[in-house]
């Protein structure tokens, strides 16, 4: 049986330095490469923004810890659907176009609802999968 965990009972996210470029510059935004729309840094939920709050697009910046900004692809990343964490938390199931690359990132306070219910109700638009299996879940 899982064992939940309240949310004072979880451990704290390590504080990191969001740097972007390679030769480690900082910024207070950046660009998203899906819709050009200028992100602020600063997102509530989460210590660090690794995708635009408004299309879910990020770029392969990271390799294996989010945050370390240490991949050498830097390709698109489009938003493929979400996952339900143990805890309730939903995570954004990224694709890296370039790649193929396949990583699971936190949703942010200040993303767009529109653009999660979206990727949420994907499933039962696919004329391939059976919705009574679906609505059985």
């Amino acid at each position: 049986m899982a064992r939940r965990h309240t949310r004072s009972q979880r451990r704290p996210q390590r504080r990191k330095d969001p740097w972007h470029g390679r030769s480690g510059e900082g910024g207070e935004s950046f660009r998203c490469v899906g819709c050009a729309l200028a992100v602020p840094m600063a997102a509530p939920g989460t210590a660090h923004r690794n995708h635009c709050p408004h299309c879910l697009t990020s770029l392969h910046v990271d390799r294996r810890v989010p945050g370390d900004r240490a991949s050498d692809c830097r390709g698109r990343m489009t938003a493929l659907g979400l996952s339900v964490r143990a805890d309730g938390e939903w995570s954004l199931i990224h694709h890296c176009v370039a790649c193929g690359e396949l990583s699971a990132n936190r949703i942010a306070g200040d993303d767009n609802a529109l653009a999660l219910v979206r990727l949420a109700v994907r499933p039962l638009s696919d004329p391939t999968m059976p919705v009574r299996a679906l609505l059985a879940l």
